[in-house]
């Protein structure tokens, strides 16, 4: 039966990252990248690749030409297994794990801009890792407080009409008035209406 090869997914690739042997952590003490001995003569040398897959993210250091794995480590946001160092923005402790075993390895960039994106990755990582963990529930667009039902036609139907009643008006209006209070035939209203101001003087004409 054939089996279908699952999907990975690159998230970082560096070219080249030094692996240090480290020292044991002393007790309430963060890790120091100075207390490694020769940082220019590291324990290994090669690529660090972060690969996710559906079964989550590791960290796999592999020989720059041939692609063999030298280390693996998984990568489990809820207990990290990479830890920056006190005293650089380049080095970091990783824990490893091989049947069962766990050991910890120094690793160091060679630029700060790799580092900052490897950070960058696994942040990425991790916020993906915990949305599938806590996904938003979905909001309903409707209002939980309004009833649902069919919406309400308030227009106007053919030959139907409303009124306006105005403050200060009497509710029984002259036939024919109109909202200024003036009748039909344009004089001005007495009962309240609001008067008309007289046009603005013409200007003077020139000789």
């Amino acid at each position: 039966m054939d089996i279908e090869e699952e999907i990975e997914s690159i998230l970082y690739i560096a070219r080249e990252v030094s692996v240090y042997k480290i020292p044991p952590l002393k007790a309430n003490e963060g890790h120091r990248a100075n207390d490694w001995g020769d940082l220019a003569q590291p324990l290994w040398k090669g690529r660090l690749r972060i690969i996710e897959k559906s079964t989550g993210a590791a960290l796999q250091f592999e020989d720059s030409q041939t692609g063999d794995l030298f280390a693996r480590a998984e990568y489990d946001p809820s207990h990290p297994s990479v830890d920056a160092v006190l005293d650089s923005s380049r080095y970091f402790v990783v824990r490893v794990e091989d049947a069962g075993r766990k050991a910890y390895i120094g690793m160091g960039f060679v630029e700060r801009s790799d580092s900052f994106d490897f950070n960058v990755a696994l942040q990425d990582y991790t916020k993906r890792f915990k949305a599938r963990l806590n996904p938003e529930p979905e909001v309903d667009e409707a209002s939980p407080y309004l009833p649902a039902g069919p919406k309400k036609d308030y227009s106007l139907k053919e030959g139907q009409t409303f009124s306006i009643a105005i403050p200060g008006r009497s509710k029984a209006s002259p036939t024919g008035a109109n909202l200024l209070g003036s009748s039909g035939s344009g004089g001005l209203s007495s009962g309240g209406g609001i008067p008309l101001l007289p046009p603005p003087p013409s200007a003077p004409k020139k000789r």
